[in-house]
C-alpha cells in the first residue's frame, strides 16, 4: 500500500479546514501535487503544502492509499471526512469533525480527538486511543439522521451528546461519558465501559445501550424488565435489561411493541 507521510510544519491562526486529507483525494497524486491541494483558514485559501511537509506519494486507488500524520493537528479540522477506503493516521491529536461522514477505510488517532467525530458515519472504522470530545457519531445539527454504520471505538472517555440520533453502527467508548448518551437514537449500539451521568437513552425509540459502571440519574422512562447473561464485546457478563424511553412512540414488530434497551451491568 502506498504511503504518503504529513508532518506539520507551523501552527495555524485560526484553525486549518483541511477536507482534501482522505486517501479518495490523495490517490493518484504524488507529493507535489498533494502539497497544492487546497485548504481554508478563515477567508483565506491555502494550501496543503503551506502547513504540512510531504513525503511520499498515493496509490492507484483509495483503497490503496495510507495517510500517516506525524506530528500534532489539533488545530486541523476535518480530517478523513467523507473517505471511503484506505486509511489514515494521527499520531498527535487531532481537532473536530474527524471522520465526519465516512462511508469506509479506517482512522486510527493515537492522542484526544475534538467534538464531531464519526458525524453521519455510515462505515468504516474510527479507533481513538485517547479521549472524544461531544457529539460523537451524532448527526449534524438540524439533521436527524447521525451515526448509520460502521464501528467508532474510543478508548479513553468521551463528551456529551454521543450517539444523538444514532441509527445504527457501534461506539464504544472505554472510560466514563458526558450527559445525554444516544438522545433520539433510533438504532445500533453504543457501549461505556465506565460510568455515565444523566439523561441516557433520552428519547430513545430502538437500538442498545450498554452501561458497566454507575448512570448518575437514571431516566424516569425507562422500565425494569428482568436479568440476562449476555456476551458484549467479547466478554460475558450480568446485566439488568431495562426498556424505554416510555415517554416516545414505538413502533411494532409483528404485533409486539419495540423499545429501547439500556442494559447495566451488575
Amino acid at each position: 500500500m502506498a504511503k504518503v507521510t504529513l508532518i506539520p510544519t507551523q501552527t495555524p491562526t485560526l484553525f486549518l479546514e483541511a477536507e482534501n486529507i482522505t486517501p479518495d483525494v490523495f490517490a493518484g497524486k504524488n507529493a507535489q501535487e498533494i502539497a497544492a491541494l487546497h485548504a481554508f483558514v478563515g477567508k483565506t485559501t491555502v494550501t496543503l503544502g503551506d502547513y504540512f511537509t510531504v513525503e511520499g506519494e498515493g496509490g492507484q486507488a483509495a483503497a490503496d492509499t495510507t495517510i500517516v500524520i506525524n506530528g500534532d493537528v489539533s488545530r486541523v479540522k476535518y480530517i478523513g471526512m467523507k473517505m471511503t477506503a484506505g486509511e489514515v493516521v494521527v499520531n498527535g491529536n487531532a481537532d473536530m469533525y474527524v471522520g465526519s461522514w465516512m462511508a469506509g477505510g479506517k482512522i486510527t488517532v493515537n492522542g484526544d480527538i475534538d467534538a464531531f467525530a464519526g458525524l453521519g458515519m455510515t462505515g468504516g472504522e474510527l479507533i481513538v486511543n485517547g479521549n472524544a470530545g461531544n457529539y460523537l457519531g451524532a448527526a449534524y445539527r438540524g439533521d436527524w439522521r447521525g451515526m448509520q454504520g460502521g464501528e467508532i471505538r474510543v478508548s479513553g472517555n468521551a463528551g456529551s451528546d454521543v450517539g444523538t440520533f444514532m441509527r445504527g453502527g457501534t461506539i464504544i467508548v472505554g472510560g466514563d461519558i458526558d450527559v445525554h448518551v444516544g438522545t433520539h437514537m433510533e438504532g445500533g449500539t453504543i457501549i461505556v465501559k465506565g460510568d455515565a451521568k444523566s439523561r441516557v437513552g433520552g428519547q430513545m425509540v430502538k437500538g442498545t445501550i450498554y452501561v458497566y459502571g454507575d448512570i448518575d440519574v437514571m431516566m424516569p422512562g425507562f422500565q425494569y424488565r428482568n436479568d440476562v447473561d449476555l456476551e458484549v464485546d467479547g466478554e460475558e457478563g450480568h446485566f439488568a435489561l431495562y426498556e424505554g424511553d416510555m415517554g416516545e412512540r414505538h413502533p411494532k414488530r409483528k404485533g409486539e411493541v419495540i423499545y429501547g434497551q439500556l442494559y447495566m451491568k451488575y
